[in-house]
């Protein structure tokens, strides 16, 4: 049995996040994670000392400077020594990580944890670190600049105009009014071109967040959460590293790893909520096609990226809010996507299933 396809039973039973602001000048990485890992541990009355595995996501660049992650640790609490892994990208893939342990048999808890502090530099310039360093990087085009270029790409092929794209950060930012973390719920004007064709209600904001999620295997999850988010597959793919040698209308990565995944299972469940990480309105054009997603797909009730945005946490909150679903009874089978890189370059895609009503 592959990994995409577990042949062990594997679920988030926990999820927090703080609530997501444009700035937390006066704390530290460290301030902003331990309130949200004393939430998800609370929520399972886990102690730190129970977790088998611990696996963060974050970046140094963000952060300003080499190994930042070692000290979130004291977040954690590393001390007695704990089994301990990170991934120098979205929380998403640490999740990714620790479930694979869970595969193995080697843990049967994990936690995950991503966060990310945008607002004490330009993210639009720190993120021109992901570009390819001899062709694309010397040129210094900015994340939002390359988002236009998609966006412009699916107007010219006629997959959505201008005012398609405004619906859609309309809808999202109204859905996350129901949600307490959102940092931009609520309808507000499409403001300027920041660079056409994206105005500014189709960027995402940029802010500071963080996110966790606890792990665990078989039985021990059933003993954790009255209704575990089983993950039934799990994939992940990436897209050349070239933007020329794409079509940046359409995502066969993320279209692949949602295969590997099972989405598309015509014996399973019908999925009923996806949860997106689409940054930039057009984005979730794209996704929505590569996906197969139609009207009757609840997409981003959350809110997703456009209300809250947290580099390095955005995508792990992706699964996070699906599950959250699963455990409310909200979904009976749900779909999250994490991305990372420019033009939604490198795609995770995990599907979600809560155990059938009786």
């Amino acid at each position: 049995m592959s990994a995409a396809r577990p042949g062990r039973e594997v679920a988030i039973v926990a999820f927090a996040q703080t609530a997501h602001t444009r700035r937390t000048d006066e704390l530290s990485e460290v301030e902003l994670l331990m309130p949200v890992l004393h939430d998800v541990l609370g929520q399972t009355g886990l102690k730190a000392s129970d977790i088998g595995f611990t696996c963060s996501g974050s970046s140094d660049y963000l952060a300003g400077r080499p190994f930042s992650f070692t000290m979130a640790l004291d977040g954690v609490g590393a001390w007695p020594p704990i089994s301990e892994s990170h991934v120098e990208t979205d929380g998403a893939w640490a999740l990714y990580e620790a479930w694979v342990k869970l595969l193995t048999g080697q843990a049967d808890t994990a936690l995950v944890y991503g966060y990310g502090k945008s607002s004490p530099g330009s993210v639009r310039d720190v993120l021109t670190r992901q570009l390819d360093p001899y062709y694309l990087a010397p040129l210094w085009p900015d994340s939002v600049s390359l988002a236009a270029l998609q966006a412009q790409a699916l107007v010219d092929a006629g997959h959505t105009d201008e005012p398609a794209l405004a619906a859609i950060a309309a809808r999202s930012r109204e859905d996350a009014r129901t949600n307490p973390h959102a940092q931009l719920p609520g309808a507000r004007p499409q403001g300027d071109y920041t660079v056409r064709p994206l105005r500014t209600g189709d960027c995402p904001p940029i802010g500071d967040g963080a996110a966790a999620v606890i792990l665990a295997a078989g039985d021990r999850a059933r003993e954790l959460c009255a209704r575990p988010a089983w993950i039934t597959g799990m994939d992940h793919r990436i897209e050349a590293h070239a933007l020329g040698v794409r079509d940046l209308t359409d995502s066969p990565s993320t279209r692949l790893a949602a295969e590997r995944a099972g989405a598309f299972d015509p014996a399973a469940r019908p999925v009923d909520t996806a949860e997106l990480h689409a940054p930039f309105s057009s984005q979730e054009v794209v996704l929505r096609r590569a996906l197969r997603l139609g009207d009757e797909v609840r997409v981003n009730p959350s809110g997703g990226a456009l209300a809250a945005n947290p580099v390095m946490a955005a995508g792990l909150i992706r699964l996070g809010e699906a599950a959250a679903r699963v455990h409310r009874g909200e979904s009976d089978r749900a779909l999250a996507h994490a991305t990372s890189g420019p033009c939604l370059q490198q795609n995770l895609v995990a599907v979600l299933e809560g155990e059938a009503r009786g």
